[in-house]
């Protein structure tokens, strides 16, 4: 939940600060490319409160988001509870962002169907996973090209992990067809680096999948800090 910076503002009667005109005019002159973090917030907040103007609430929700970043992992609910925003603000700034978040989804999946190397895997998962408050793995089903068949959630878990077993991934795998898989989920903490449990669950699927006659060709680790791949790190250990 986001910390609160200032209170005791009334969340009545708010209003349009002359700044935001401006900063409208100057988006539709030379484009929000231009604008800053908390001039495009504003846009997107549009009014402020008795006593505190949008440039205001909006810098404040920055600072206690942690940036741009903090506030793209943030749900509509943690915005509303953030002073001066609200229900109808805060599904306005999660509209925003969805919709920023699937044109580069869509992009990257037009431009590379791909999956041939680990950079490749890792710019896959990045957009997806990376920024995510909670835990997930996917499963990657690839062809005899390393084209990319299709991909699964096969778990999602809390802040600490989620449990997976062999099957939870095999069953997709064979369902698809795939002709080898990849695994990928994320370390909420920011860190990518692979956990001995991590380690221990990529050997155990890698065996099970080998009796089957479908390899497994990696296990991607994402988070906020970076990409790692967890068979690096096996071969390390």
């Amino acid at each position: 939940m986001i910390r609160s910076w200032y209170g005791g503002c009334s969340r009545s009667s708010p209003r349009e600060t002359t700044n935001v005109p401006a900063i409208r005019e100057r988006a539709l002159q030379s484009g929000v490319q231009d604008l800053g973090d908390a001039e495009l917030v504003s846009l997107l907040l549009g009014t402020g409160t008795t006593g505190s103007s949008v440039e205001h609430v909006a810098l404040a929700l920055l600072e206690a988001a942690g940036g741009i970043e903090g506030i793209a992992r943030l749900g509509p609910h943690a915005f509303a509870v953030h002073p001066g925003v609200g229900p109808v603000k805060a599904a306005r700034l999660a509209a925003a962002l969805e919709l920023g978040q699937r044109v580069l989804i869509r992009s990257l999946a037009e431009r590379r169907q791909l999956i041939d190397s680990f950079e490749a895997a890792a710019d896959w998962a990045r957009p997806r996973l990376a920024a995510l408050d909670h835990e997930e793995v996917w499963l990657l089903c690839l062809d005899g090209r390393s084209g990319l068949k299709a991909s699964v959630r096969v778990a999602q878990g809390g802040l600490h992990g989620c449990a997976l077993t062999a099957r939870d991934v095999l069953a997709p795998a064979v369902k698809n067809g795939a002709a080898a898989i990849l695994l990928i989920h994320n370390h909420p903490s920011g860190d990518p680096e692979p956990s001995p449990d991590d380690v221990e669950m990529t050997k155990h699927v890698a065996k099970c999948a080998e009796l089957i006659g479908i390899p497994l060709l990696d296990h991607v680790v994402v988070a906020r800090q970076g990409a790692r791949s967890v068979l690096d790190a096996r071969a390390d250990a």
